[in-house]
């Protein structure tokens, strides 16, 4: 049974390399009958691949080596920080910096009020703008070109620029003058989480406009014939819109939520604007420059302060702790939102 088996197994040797062998031939035989031109779309063939493979190297080295060299530094003593034979590997690894970085930005209260904050605003500004962006895939109302006209402007104008008349409104917050009627003037409500809620509820908050466009985008792809079925079977369109539109709709409101939600976490604009009194990892981290220099002054007591490498050796261990969360969020939903990326094609 053996030597069957030994035989048995030249013998799909011997057929695999007779199948090479007439394969080459069969190649060379073409080729030759096509004047050459099989072996050069082979050859085409092979340095496309070659220089794909070499642009998709770069493009991840690229995005990947600032965080790579931010990790290396994270680790690295201050000694470190100025010997030319350290490059990327440090010679005295400490992770005092993560310490000191959680400690002066109060890491663990702040990373709590910010997933709070962030998740809430994402999940008022995905119900928002899901009811509006199905509103304008499907429905036909007065001046529809002219509002949708206005939210691509929201994409368009950066929110700078109506700095100064977000500061006033709510500086001076009023109700068809009913406040400013009752009390003498409006109210302040700058410093409170209210103005950054009222404006995601109204669909005017950080990149409420794209969530609108993306989301009228995938449901004007949907088959009309389906909320027809609905319509046919008894269904109000509210009933329609729940069961039927919303469900289908799952991979683009994930999609728009981990967009909303990394923008929120990273966002510094509105809250420094708005939230001035609530501590938040954005704030906090364009803080960490200062309070380094403060805490090697006060504390360490070196009257020069911080030396220019270790400030940014903190800010890096800053921002890795900060972008942290968002990775490992992003390694748990990145299915659904590969997903969403694939199944909302972008049809006008």
């Amino acid at each position: 049974m053996t030597d069957a088996v030994i035989k048995g197994g030249r013998n799909m040797e011997h057929r695999k390399v007779h199948r090479k062998e007439s394969e080459a031939s069969s190649f060379w035989e073409r080729n030759r009958k096509s004047g050459g031109y099989l072996l050069k779309k082979r050859i085409r063939e092979v340095i496309y691949k070659i220089i794909r493979v070499f642009m998709l190297f770069g493009m991840c080295f690229l995005i990947l080596q600032p965080i790579l060299n931010k990790i290396s530094v994270s680790f690295m003593e201050e000694q470190d920080l100025y010997k030319s034979t350290v490059i990327a590997v440090p010679e005295h690894f400490t992770t005092e910096n993560y310490r000191l970085a959680a400690e002066l930005m109060n890491y663990g209260g702040t990373l709590l009020n910010t997933i709070v904050i962030s998740c809430t605003i994402a999940l008022l500004q995905i119900a928002v703008c899901t009811l509006v962006g199905y509103g304008f895939a499907r429905f036909d109302f007065p001046l529809k070109k002219m509002w949708f006209a206005c939210v691509l402007l929201v994409i368009i104008v950066p929110p700078q620029t109506i700095s100064t008349s977000l500061y006033l409104h709510f500086r001076y917050f009023d109700i068809l003058g009913i406040i400013g009627a009752i009390r003498g003037e409006g109210l302040n409500l700058r410093g409170s989480k209210i103005p950054y809620y009222l404006m995601s509820a109204g669909c005017m908050g950080l990149k409420n406009g794209l969530y609108i466009y993306m989301i009228r985008q995938f449901f004007r792809n949907i088959p009309k014939e389906l909320e027809e079925a609905a319509y046919v079977d008894g269904c109000g369109i509210l009933s329609t819109f729940v069961r039927i539109m919303l469900p289908d709709a799952t991979p683009i409101l994930t999609s728009c939520f981990l967009f909303s939600f990394v923008w929120e976490w990273t966002d510094s604009f509105y809250a420094r604007m708005f939230m001035g009194n609530t501590s938040l990892l954005a704030t906090q981290l364009a803080a960490i420059g200062d309070r380094v220099n403060k805490y090697v002054v006060n504390v360490v007591g070196n009257a020069s302060g911080a030396s220019v490498g270790y400030t940014s050796c903190m800010i890096s261990t800053g921002i890795l702790m900060v972008i942290t969360p968002l990775l490992i969020l992003y390694l748990f939903a990145q299915k659904g939102f590969v997903e969403s990326i694939s199944s909302s094609g972008i049809k006008m």
